[in-house]
């Protein structure tokens, strides 16, 4: 599998998704899965990672072909603040305060 839309394709029908229920699943259009998988577009940080989270699979296998096709717990998390710094670049500072205080109830 030489390209991250065979790669795709072959872990979502592995993991029995349809391109209309994996795009439902992660909040895109089928056209977003169908153009992905026929390498017609490259896809956002936020939907690498929400695929890799649906599917199991590893961020860098799916963009690069490299490792395991499937994830480590570590690979999990990471895939996680990838995604969380991905939102967070849109907020306000009074989003961003009310975010820290919600993180930091969390800790403790």
């Amino acid at each position: 599998m030489d390209t991250l839309g065979e790669r795709l394709r072959y872990a979502r029908k592995k993991n029995g998704y349809t391109q209309d229920s994996l795009a439902g699943t992660i909040g895109v259009s089928r056209g977003v899965i169908f153009n992905l998988e026929k390498n017609k577009t490259t896809p956002q940080t936020i939907v690498v990672n929400s695929i890799c989270q649906t599917l199991k699979i590893d961020k860098d296998w799916l963009i690069n072909g490299t490792g395991e096709m499937n994830f480590s717990s570590d690979n999990e998390k990471q895939a996680i603040v990838d995604e969380i710094a991905e939102l967070i670049k849109n907020m306000s500072v009074k989003e961003l305060r009310i975010l820290l205080t919600i993180a930091n109830s969390l800790s403790s």
